[in-house]
């Protein structure tokens, strides 16, 4: 099969999935939805804190759409492992690297437009309710990308072969584990995967990382996901 058909067949799978339609409305109806909904409570009213920060205010629901585009990532791989699917993916695309890297232009793809269309609408939506103290789109700050965390779920699902295993993982760790850590142990946390990547999300960023710097490591974890779903789909066992 041609680059172009092994594209389109895996549009087609991820597209006729339910729980992938789903996921990625989650991931605009969480983010979107929750920086709406508490920016039309607070208002303007704590633009005056010193902790206050008026990009990550119209961010609020980020960890939220960070859990669905993890949960997108997974059931977008690990279909490929149910009914023993891959078997007949790997029948008709015997390059597996193709196969992979098909695979993962289609999360990457959908997941980043989602992103941007839901980051878009999130700035829009909240600054509304923040007077004075809102940014404007001019300001370089406004849009970013929630595809990464996608990226690394389904890095992660090739390597373990279960979505279950997988959320079971990077839920816990992202709502739970990773905010201990980032209580307890400092600097050390900023260097997390989702912590790292959250850094652009602020105008003045909380940590030693500079914006570009944090989504940097996110990438770098994303890398050594994503290479690890390769080294493990071209090694093992379909």
């Amino acid at each position: 099969m041609s680059t172009a058909a092994v594209l389109r067949s895996e549009w087609i799978k991820i597209r006729t999935l339910r729980g992938t339609a789903w996921s990625l409305l989650a991931v605009f109806l969480l983010t979107a939805g929750f920086a709406v909904a508490a920016n039309a409570a607070l208002g303007d009213s704590e633009a005056d804190s010193a902790d206050f920060d008026a990009l990550f205010s119209v961010f609020l629901g980020l960890n939220l759409g960070q859990i669905a585009a993890i949960s997108f990532g997974t059931m977008a791989m690990s279909s490929e492992y149910q009914g023993g699917a891959i078997h007949a993916s790997l029948t008709a695309v015997p390059n597996r690297s193709l196969f992979y890297a098909a695979k993962l232009a289609n999360v990457a793809g959908l997941a980043l437009v989602m992103g941007l269309v839901t980051t878009f609408v999130s700035f829009l939506g909240g600054s509304a309710f923040l007077g004075d103290a809102a940014l404007s789109l001019g300001d370089g700050d406004a849009l970013r990308a929630l595809a990464l965390m996608a990226l690394f779920a389904a890095g992660l699902t090739a390597v373990l072969r279960s979505g279950l295993a997988v959320l079971s993982i990077l839920i816990p760790f992202i709502l739970i584990v990773s905010m201990i850590l980032g209580e307890t142990s400092g600097s050390l946390a900023d260097y997390l995967p989702d912590r790292a990547g959250q850094q652009v999300l602020y105008v003045d960023p909380p940590s030693d990382l500079a914006p570009w710097a944090g989504l940097g490591v996110t990438a770098l974890w994303t890398g050594a996901a994503v290479l690890a779903g390769w080294w493990s789909l071209r090694r093992r066992d379909a």
